[in-house]
C-alpha cells in the first residue's frame, strides 16, 4: 500500500492499493451513521442493499441540484446527526456530489472518498472540491471541503472499459505535462492500452504526489493551484456543448490540446511539445480535434468559466514541459485561431 498526506484545511491521506469493503467495515465501527452514496450503475457490482446506501442518477447527471435535495431528505430521513458520515463510492461526479453535500449538511459533517474510475482516483477525490452543475456551467456550485480519506481499490479499474479508463489518463497526461515529465515517460514507453493498464498503480501514485503538492501549497487556489485546471476551460465548453455525451477526460484531451495551440500562439511554446503530448493523446485513443460545437456557444461558456476575471478570457498554458503559465486577457481573436486549429 502507498500512502501520500494532503495538508489541506484538514490533513488526511491517500491510500492506495486498499479493499474497500474494509475500508466501509472500518468506517462504520467509527461513527453512529453512514450514508453510502454510489451511482445505479454500480448497485450490482457494490451489492449494497441496506438503507445505508443511497443510489443516485448516473455519471453527470447525479451532480444536478434535484439530486442533491433527494440526498438531504434521505439524510434527514435516517436522521443523521454530527457524528454521522458519508461515504461517496464512484466516479468523479459522485465524489463531487458527496462532498458537497457533506458540506452543507448541518453546516458539515464527515465525508469519505471511495473513487473507482482512474479521473476519481488520480483527479476528482482528491484535493476537496466539491461542486454541483447549473444550467449555467459546470461546478459553478460548490465548497472547497476535503475528505477524511481517499481510499482507493485497485481492482475497480478491471471493471472500467478501456474507454473509460483512457479518458481518465487524460488528468494522468495533464499531470505530467504540467509537472512530472516522467509520468509522460512512463506512457511513451508502453505499446498498448493494455500495458498502460499494467503500470496503473505507478502512474495513480506519481498523479497523487503532484496533486497533493499542489493542493497543499494552494487549498483554496489563490493562484498556484489553477495550474491543475489546464485543459480545462475550453474542455469544459467541449463537454457542456455534448450535453455530456463525451466523458470528462475526453473533454479535457481536446482542451489539453487547444491549451498548447493557445500556448503557441501567446505563450511562445515550442511546436514538438505539442506534438509530444497530441501524439501521447492519440496512442491513448483520445480525441485531439472536434468540428462539432460552433464558436460563439464555446466562447460564452468560456466567458463564464471559474477562471475568468471581469469578462476577459483566462487560460493557464505551458511554456515547456513542467512550466505552467497564466494566458491573461486572452484576445478572442487568439482564442478563435486556436480554435480553428482543432477544428482542422
Amino acid at each position: 500500500m502507498v500512502k501520500i498526506p494532503v495538508r489541506a484545511e484538514r490533513n488526511y491521506q491517500v491510500s492506495i492499493g486498499v479493499e474497500w469493503r474494509s475500508v466501509i467495515s472500518d468506517i462504520s465501527s467509527r461513527y453512529t451513521q453512514i450514508l453510502i452514496i454510489a451511482p445505479q450503475s454500480m448497485k450490482d457490482l457494490l451489492s449494497l442493499d441496506d438503507d445505508r446506501t443511497f443510489f443516485t442518477a448516473d455519471g453527470e447527471s447525479q451532480k444536478d441540484i434535484a439530486e442533491v435535495v433527494r440526498v438531504w431528505d434521505r439524510l434527514g430521513e435516517l436522521s443523521i446527526g454530527r457524528k454521522g458520515a458519508i461515504i461517496a463510492i464512484g466516479g468523479g461526479a459522485t465524489t463531487d456530489l458527496g462532498g458537497f453535500v457533506a458540506s452543507t449538511w448541518l453546516r458539515g459533517i464527515d465525508w469519505f472518498a471511495i473513487p473507482t474510475t482512474l479521473a476519481g482516483m488520480v483527479d476528482a477525490a482528491i484535493g476537496g472540491k466539491t461542486g454541483i452543475n447549473t444550467s449555467a456551467g459546470k461546478n459553478l456550485v460548490g465548497s472547497f471541503y476535503s475528505p477524511q480519506s481517499v481510499d482507493i481499490d485497485l481492482t475497480f479499474l478491471e471493471t472500467l472499459s478501456d474507454r473509460d479508463f483512457a479518458a481518465g489518463l487524460a488528468e494522468v497526461v495533464k499531470t505530467g505535462l504540467i509537472a512530472d515529465t516522467s509520468i509522460l515517460t512512463l506512457i511513451e514507453n508502453c505499446n498498448s492500452l493494455k500495458e498502460i493498464r499494467q503500470i496503473s498503480s505507478e502512474l495513480i501514485a506519481k498523479s497523487v504526489a503532484v496533486k497533493s503538492g499542489v493542493v497543499s501549497s494552494d487549498f483554496r487556489e489563490g493562484k498556484v493551484r489553477e495550474i491543475l485546471n489546464f485543459g480545462h476551460t475550453f474542455g469544459h465548453a467541449v463537454e457542456k456543448m455534448s450535453g455530456y455525451t463525451l466523458r470528462h477526460g475526453e473533454a479535457v484531451s481536446i482542451g489539453t490540446v487547444y491549451a498548447l495551440y493557445l500556448s503557441e500562439e501567446l505563450g511562445e511554446l515550442d511546436p514538438v511539445v505539442t506534438e509530444r503530448a497530441r501524439g501521447i493523446l492519440t496512442k491513448i485513443g483520445l480525441p485531439t480535434h472536434s468540428k462539432e460545437f460552433e464558436w460563439d456557444g464555446l466562447l460564452g461558456l468560456m466567458h463564464g468559466d471559474k477562471k475568468a476575471h471581469s469578462g476577459s478570457l483566462r487560460f493557464i498554458g505551458l511554456a515547456g514541459i513542467e512550466k505552467p503559465i497564466w494566458l491573461e486577457s486572452v484576445p478572442e481573436a487568439a482564442a478563435r485561431r486556436a480554435y480553428e486549429r482543432i477544428c482542422r
